[in-house]
């Protein structure tokens, strides 16, 4: 009899709080999943509208919109100059200022342009900004026609090396 009188309270006990557990859960509302709504607008916090890549022709399949051994000849080219901003599908690269060795009262900025989806001279441009160090700072801003010059013909080259290389891995 007293092993009876000690369980009853430990099952009562034990009855209690599974009435409570499960009396707490049927309160619960689960609610469904919402399914992404696509992108929203920064402008106006509403979803929908035009994407980006929509507005690309559909027949570039998702290729570089310049051609790809110049854009890569940039890369290459300007990689000892730290970049500030890459478009590549404006094919555009940017760089910081960046003061040459051999010219320390100098510093340079390269803005490269790749324009065509062909290997030609005329798909690539180079604007190559020059300051020049003054005892306020650096002085006016002015561009240099000859080391642009240079800058293109080293992409050039470097595409074509590009090129030459891949042709003969494939022929291999």
């Amino acid at each position: 009899m007293f092993f009876m009188k000690n369980k009853l309270p430990n099952v009562t006990l034990f009855a209690v709080a599974t009435a409570l557990f499960l009396a707490g859960c049927s309160g619960m509302n689960p609610q469904p999943v919402k399914e992404d709504e696509g992108p929203v607008s920064i402008l106006t916090g509403k979803t929908g509208g035009t994407k980006v890549s929509d507005l690309v022709s559909s027949n570039q399949g998702g290729a570089l919109p310049v051609n790809a051994l110049l854009w890569r000849a940039a890369l290459d080219i300007t990689s000892f100059v730290p970049l500030d901003d890459v478009d590549t599908f404006g094919g555009t690269i940017v760089t910081e200022w960046y003061s040459l060795a051999d010219r320390p009262g100098e510093r340079i900025k390269l803005t490269i342009f790749v324009i065509g989806r062909e290997l030609r001279s005329d798909a690539i441009n180079a604007r190559i900004y020059v300051q020049k160090a003054t005892a306020d700072g650096w002085g006016s801003v002015m561009r240099d026609a000859e080391l642009e010059r240079k800058i293109e013909d080293l992409i050039l080259t470097r595409a074509r090396e590009i090129r030459a290389s891949s042709l003969s891995e494939t022929a291999e």
